[in-house]
Formats: structure tokens, sequence, C-alpha cells
């Protein structure tokens, strides 16, 4: 008791005194952690930003499964979960999808990637009147945006067309197999003659019903299934010369 009393008169406090150094010094050492990490975002590709922002909030368990990040009753698609190597997915996935949202879009063109690529999911509403193989010209400017992302890179491009279940028998398109096939030829017709692409660069190739994504029960259904794929072949092993080699993922 003494002793505590003799500290006191003389003004010592024990070893609490610097507590307020400790919090201070935590305190800047935090402030220099998030200007170095400004920083090294001024100096690094934007996919890896992204790929960050993507990463932190699936680690702190925010909107798990990746969607919905805007207000009302619009949702977004996430960025892909992928590396850093695989830097020019991401930005052409962002630049898809900001078309989606400036064209309004968003019930009309799905986005998803695949082991090497993107694939692109037009619906044929979006293009073309039933039954026919003309573009309709509501769906140029949607058009011009994919070209003009595709017109930055020197990876092939597949066009595939695709319909329901339910027959055609016209002079013009005995089968399906036609209808879907102009449909893709004349899609890539399009990019090659509006836009600055490269027609070694790009393919066409018709599946009729064949390759549905749902199954054709009903009418609601069968729209899912009436649609033009533009695959993005990304990969460094599948450019300019490989095309078609790598088809896991497509099926």
């Amino acid at each position: 008791m003494a002793e505590a009393a003799r500290k006191r008169r003389n003004g010592d406090k024990g070893p609490s005194s610097s507590g307020w150094e400790i919090v201070y010094t935590g305190f800047i050492l935090i402030m220099l952690s998030f200007f170095i990490m400004l920083c090294s975002f001024s100096t690094i590709e934007k996919s890896k930003v992204e790929h960050f922002v993507a990463s932190f909030s699936r680690a702190l368990s925010v909107l798990p499964g990746g969607v919905k990040v805007r207000p009302g009753d619009e949702a977004r698609y996430s960025l892909p979960d992928i590396t850093y190597e695989q830097g020019e997915v991401a930005l052409i996935f962002q630049e898809l999808l900001d078309a989606v949202d400036e064209l309004g879009l968003a019930d009309d063109l799905t986005v998803h990637t695949v082991r090497d690529g993107l694939i692109v999911a037009l619906a044929n509403k979006a293009l073309f009147e039933l039954g026919v193989a003309e573009i309709s010209e509501d769906a140029f400017p949607l058009l011009d945006k994919i070209a003009e992302i595709i017109a930055k890179g020197d990876y092939p491009v597949e066009i595939r067309g695709h319909t329901d279940n339910i027959p055609i028998h016209t002079e013009k398109f005995p089968s399906n197999w036609e209808l879907s096939t102009a449909r893709a030829v004349n899609v890539l017709r399009y990019f090659v003659k509006n836009h600055d692409i490269s027609p070694e660069r790009l393919s066409a190739a018709g599946f009729g019903e064949f390759r549905p994504v749902v199954p054709n029960e009903n009418d609601k259904l069968r729209a899912k299934n009436r649609r033009v794929e533009v695959i993005f072949r990304l990969s460094k092993g599948n450019r300019m010369g490989d095309a078609g080699k790598s088809e896991e993922g497509f099926k």
C-alpha cells in the first residue's frame, strides 16, 4: 500500500501510461497499408483490381452467390472467378456486361465463362423475327457493341446458331439445320461487313434443335433454346491457328 501511494505521489501511472501510443501506432500502420494498396492499384491491370475486389467480397461472405449488387429489381452478373493470367477474360466479361446495361438487354443476353474463354448467348428474339434469318435492325446496336469488343483482340470467335424443337419446313429452310446455320452466317457476315474484323478469325455453324440448354417442354423454355452463341476462344493455346481444338466445356 505504501509503495502504491508513493508511486501516485511521484506521478507514476504504471504501464498503462503508454496505451494511447500503441493505438496511435496501429492506426498509422493501417493508414500506411491503405495508401500502399492504393499506389499499387495505380500500377496494375484493371482486371487484377477487379479480381481483388471480387475475392475480398467472397472472403468476407458479402453477397453470397456473387450476384444482385445493383439497387432495385435489376440484377448484375458478378465477375468470373479467374486468376490474374486470365485478365483478358475479365476485361471482355466486364465490357459485355456494360453493353447489356447500356442497351437494357439483361433478359436477352447472358455471359458465362468456360475453360478457354467466354460464351455470349443472344436470345433469337433480340436478333430475328420468328422463322427468318435476316437480322432485325433493332439488333444492330447490340451486334455493333459485340463487334467492337471482338475487333480489339486477335483470338478466334465462333458463332453458333440454335433453334427449339419445333420443326420448320419451307422452301428456304427445309429444316432447323438450315435456319440455325443461316442465322449464324448472317451474324458473321454482319461483323465482317460492318467492322474491321478479319474473316480468318470467325467461323459459323448451325446446330438446329440438337443442343438445347433446357428441355423443350413449353413455350418459355423453347425460347431459351432459340439463341445465337458468340464464343470467344481466349486461351493462349487456342489463338488464330488453333481454333476448334478445345471443345471441352462448350457442349
